[in-house]
């Protein structure tokens, strides 16, 4: 294990535990501003940690804009500070009734929604003018992963101009979210990226020919950041977010990114069931289930570990040196997806130095604080 995950004691870190190794989060966020050359460039995702103080470490940072998946992320945000925020989720149901309440609370925060279809567009600005308020609307772009957006084209024209003309409504710009864009090769992930930008400005260039503003292009995910952030347009914001923990699905989909995981979970043998097999109060309440079993997490200490078959509170690895391990023995672990790792510990412990320094709350796992 390299001398920087090492922790000098363990032995009040309650297990199956997420550890947050401080200067590793500190020197990923200061390569993120390296890869973009600016801080005001950035609008990194906060999805990816949900945590006040990884906020306010941005903050110190220079990073002031900021982007969320969810009220509950928007409202950490904006309580920690941040006075620019991207909410890029498309309103519908009881959505829309928030984003008045969270205009109200915050007025004083620049708070920017995403759309993609005429019904909701029309249902948030009849909503905001009887409140009396004005919310910034992002075109959400359909940028081939065919999840949300609309494809660019004189539809999506259409909309942003149904966008402008809607009372309550500002037009903020374009959301360009690019997340099939993992291909392991640099060159052919540039390629792919550029390919996206190229439709995605020539749409800009028809707003802009109507008359209408685009105030910005909020654009990118983890891997294709640092490509878009190469185009000399002042427009763009790119926007990280697994990077300021990194995981191993990154690591091994990007590695031309070198950030360092700096989220792990400390886990600790609760049985040896066979010759050859170890188990791990490494449950999926505890680390990411979403990828292949195999894959769920990488032990540096154990390289050969194979995960076999995870439950609620159990993983069970293969390993040729099983036999070494005896109950209450303890490994950290690297999810491979620490995203949604993250939103399964109320809290984390803190390590600095090699010591630990304290908890974080995982403030915003839930979909709900008070807005």
């Amino acid at each position: 294990m390299d001398a920087c995950y090492q922790i000098e004691d363990t032995s009040q870190i309650i297990s199956p535990g997420m550890i947050i190794f401080k200067d590793l989060v500190e020197e990923n966020l200061k390569q993120m501003i390296a890869l973009v050359g600016n801080p005001d460039r950035l609008r990194p995702h906060c999805k990816t940690h949900k945590m006040r103080e990884v906020i306010e470490l941005e903050l110190s940072l220079g990073i002031k804009k900021h982007k969320a998946a969810t009220f509950a992320e928007a409202e950490m945000l904006a309580e920690t500070g941040v006075k620019d925020i991207c909410l890029a989720y498309n309103l519908v149901g009881p959505n829309i009734a928030r984003a008045i309440e969270f205009r109200k609370r915050w007025p004083d925060v620049s708070l920017q929604v995403t759309a993609d279809h005429p019904t909701p567009i029309e249902q948030l600005g009849t909503a905001m003018t009887e409140a009396g308020l004005e919310i910034e609307v992002l075109l959400d772009l359909n940028t081939g992963q065919n999840r949300t957006g609309i494809v660019p084209g004189d539809a999506a024209v259409e909309l942003y101009q149904l966008i402008a003309n809607t009372p309550g409504l500002i037009p903020a710009g374009l959301h360009v979210y690019d997340g099939q864009n993992h291909q392991v090769d640099f060159h052919e992930r540039e390629v792919a990226v550029k390919e996206v930008w190229h439709h995605v400005s020539k749409l800009r260039d028809q707003l802009l020919l109507e008359g209408l503003k685009v105030p910005r292009i909020v654009a990118g995910a983890t891997g294709s950041f640092p490509i878009f952030a190469s185009i000399d347009d002042p427009a763009i914001e790119v926007c990280p977010g697994t990077c300021v923990f990194h995981d191993v699905g990154y690591g091994e989909l990007f590695p031309d990114l070198k950030f360092k995981p700096a989220a792990m979970v400390l886990t600790r043998v609760i049985s040896r069931p066979g010759p050859d097999r170890v188990t791990f109060d490494l449950g999926y309440k505890a680390i990411a289930s979403d990828p292949a079993m195999e894959g769920r997490c990488r032990f540096p200490d154990l390289p050969d570990a194979k995960p076999v078959l995870q439950n609620e509170e159990h993983l069970v690895v293969l390993s040729e040196r099983a036999g070494e391990f005896q109950p209450g023995d303890e490994l950290l672990a690297i999810p491979r997806h620490v995203c949604p790792t993250s939103a399964l510990h109320k809290s984390v412990t803190v390590v600095s130095g090699g010591k630990v320094v304290g908890q974080w709350n995982v403030a915003a796992r839930d979909r709900f604080i008070t807005v």
